[in-house]
């Protein structure tokens, strides 16, 4: 079975020291009383269900160590937690298992052996865990995470091209999504399929409108003919919360229903004749993290990037909405950069596991690529910054800078929202308000179609 130890282990005295130490009676001192009398004590246990990956966590007053496999048909994931007894917070876990999570089937919870609990996963399909720990860190103490992700993950570029066609009402039936992994030499490339299919469909059409038209108007110069793709991350998620106003209002929450109501609007849009498409990359209550964020923001091909926030301060006078775009270097400000490293702490609140993460990503910026970035993100925070003021005050009037893991994309135009202050308990309330929500989403919308019309998308193989 594989071992699962924490992040910063102490080291145990060496045979001599021990030694001494129980020759002075000392042991407990090294222990700890607790452990000596029960071992961990279970703090809380949280189950978080997404398409993209389930999480479950178990939150102890101490470390634990822990130990597990995969087991095959049916699938299951047995995990053996060391220095354990059995007890109601635990068995909790079997509970929280919703029957739609896409990945957990449900949860087996007994005491294997003395001192030694088995959790049991039974899984809905095959997958690829990662099982890893957190020292504390804000609000929590130690946590043991599980994070359960599919094995074979559908393409997410491939299904918005499948969902844009069964909404024009092209497709006779569902179009299936493969998953995301590349064709071999000489197999089927199912995603190139389903561009040629609507590239043919949308050139029948055309046929048709022109034996009605005989004299159609020319297309606008600004006319790419191919789908548009806008990423929109809802910042926060799962175990990271985000700010908290005063109220008690969650900025994940919030974050999330102006992301949602955006994207019906963006998906209802079209500029120069092209249809428009958004991209959450969540779309749910889970964590998501940073680098992943940006890694699938690239995986869809994204022309736009928006990372909606609400931000926060020690002082609740704070107000109005701000909008920033990436700086490699200094911050514009002192508080850009303390926003930026706020923010950017969210992976070690949320929890990642440090061997997950693909240090190739994390020096990614080209000079010449992200100089192109920010030129063209700056343009994006002004116009998305004018139509914001129409609905509400800002809080500075420019565009700011700083280095946000977020938006560290050179490929594409990227910008940081923060939509009010939540720590100010009237922009909390507004924040709250399905009505505010709505002038938020409009306003966004409408500063994305300007920018759009001004600065039409490069024209790419995802044509439709």
């Amino acid at each position: 079975m594989t071992p699962v130890t924490p992040e910063s282990p102490g080291r145990p005295p060496a045979p001599g020291r021990r030694r001494a130490l129980l020759q002075g009676g000392s042991l407990v001192l090294w222990l700890g009383a607790h452990q000596l009398a029960r071992g961990a004590g279970i703090l809380a246990v949280r189950v978080w269900p997404a398409e993209d990956y389930s999480r479950v966590t178990v939150e102890s007053d101490t470390a634990l160590k822990a130990s597990y496999r995969l087991v095959g048909t049916p699938p299951r994931l047995a995990v053996d937690i060391d220095g354990l007894t059995l007890d109601p917070t635990l068995r909790e876990l079997v509970a929280k298992v919703r029957a739609d999570d896409p990945n957990i089937a449900g949860i087996r919870v007994g005491q294997h052996q003395p001192g030694v609990v088995r959790l049991v996963f039974d899984l809905k399909h095959e997958i690829k865990p990662q099982v890893f720990t957190l020292g504390p860190v804000a609000a929590y103490q130690h946590r043991l995470v599980f994070d359960l992700y599919p094995a074979h993950p559908p393409d997410p570029l491939a299904q918005l091209i499948a969902e844009r066609m069964r909404e024009l009402g092209r497709s006779p039936a569902p179009v299936p999504v493969e998953p995301a992994a590349a064709p071999a030499h000489g197999g089927t490339d199912t995603l190139g399929e389903l561009i040629a299919r609507q590239i043919e469909r949308a050139n029948e059409l055309t046929r048709r409108d022109a034996a009605r038209r005989p004299a159609p108007p020319p297309a606008g110069a600004g006319a790419t003919e191919r789908l548009i793709i806008v990423a929109l991350d809802p910042g926060h998620g799962g175990e990271d919360p985000g700010a908290i106003g005063p109220g008690g209002t969650q900025e994940k929450d919030v974050v999330l229903q102006v992301a949602l109501k955006l994207r019906e609007r963006i998906n209802a849009s079209s500029v120069g004749g092209n249809p428009m498409r958004a991209f959450l990359t969540r779309e749910g209550d889970y964590f998501v993290p940073l680098q992943t964020r940006v890694e699938k923001a690239r995986r869809v091909q994204a022309d736009l990037f928006v990372s909606i926030h609400a931000d926060a301060f020690m002082r609740p006078e704070a107000s109005g909405a701000s909008v920033y775009a990436l700086s490699e270097r200094g911050a514009s400000s002192t508080a850009a950069r303390w926003l930026a490293q706020k923010e950017n702490a969210s992976d070690r609140i949320g929890g990642v596991s440090l061997g997950a993460k693909d240090q190739s990503v994390q020096h990614v910026l080209l000079d010449m690529s992200t100089t192109a970035q920010i030129r063209d993100s700056l343009r994006l925070g002004d116009t998305v910054l004018r139509e914001i003021g129409g609905v509400g005050r800002l809080h500075k009037r420019s565009v700011e800078r700083a280095n946000f893991a977020v938006l560290r994309n050179p490929d594409v135009p990227s910008v940081l929202v923060e939509t009010a202050f939540i720590s100010n308990p009237d922009e909390e309330r507004r924040l709250r308000s399905q009505a505010y929500q709505n002038e938020l989403a409009d306003a966004l919308i409408s500063g994305i179609r300007k920018y759009f019309t001004a600065n039409p998308p490069l024209a790419r193989h995802r044509q439709v």
